[in-house]
């Protein structure tokens, strides 16, 4: 009896395992504060800068609420009252814009912000708007894995590289902050422009010289 409650357990375990690692494919974050940095610059722009960030999803293959979305993709432009730090232990409530790829149909429309609202959690606690959008990405494409891009019709314009020795300034540069959403293989990237130039957040803003990037991949 014992021992088929355990298999009957396990095999519970196994079926949300899989059904919550359905959707795989590439991360892209940016913010408009430094992520990569040393304490005292980090200080500096706290409570200051690091209000907004932009997220993106480049899906390879999966399904969402039991529709398939491979090869979409969908932006999340956040804003929160404050500097986003860490997520998990001082959790900001944000509102966002989703920018979904013009190549979904209603129903992955749908999944798509269901999924987004999913990985970004209290993050992403309200849609202000959902845009439909062409979107071109090119996430990890340099040897070292730390350059992208990402275009979205004339609402949102990424590009990033990877860290030269001239972006360390004091020299005692760290990851400050961790990812603002659960990805895998984080790493940090140099932020040569990262623009939102749409409505709904009440703000458009343009970053760019920082070290503001993460770039990696997710499974949800």
């Amino acid at each position: 009896m014992k021992t088929g409650i355990l298999l009957a357990t396990l095999l519970a375990a196994s079926v949300l395992t899989s059904r919550a690692a359905s959707i795989h494919g590439d991360y892209l974050e940016v913010r408009t504060c430094d992520i990569y940095t040393g304490p005292c610059f980090a200080n500096a722009e706290m409570g200051l800068t690091g209000k907004e960030a932009i997220l993106t999803w480049a899906i390879r293959e999966g399904t969402w609420n039991g529709t398939q979305l491979n090869g979409l993709k969908v932006i999340a432009v956040v804003r929160t009252d404050t500097t986003m730090g860490d997520q998990a232990f001082a959790p900001r409530a944000g509102k966002a814009v989703v920018i979904v790829d013009s190549k979904a149909d209603a129903k992955q429309r749908e999944a798509l912000v269901a999924m987004v609202r999913a990985a970004g959690g209290k993050l992403i606690s309200e849609v202000a708007e959902i845009k439909s959008a062409a979107i071109e990405t090119n996430i990890g494409n340099c040897t070292k894995a730390g350059c992208a891009s990402v275009k979205a019709a004339n609402l949102v314009a990424i590009t990033t590289r990877c860290f030269g020795d001239k972006d360390h300034v004091c020299g005692n540069e760290t990851t400050f902050y961790p990812p603002l959403t659960k990805i895998a293989g984080a790493l940090p990237a140099f932020t040569e422009v990262a623009r939102y130039a749409g409505t709904g957040l009440n703000v458009t803003f343009t970053a760019s010289h920082q070290r503001s990037a993460f770039l990696g991949t997710f499974s949800i």
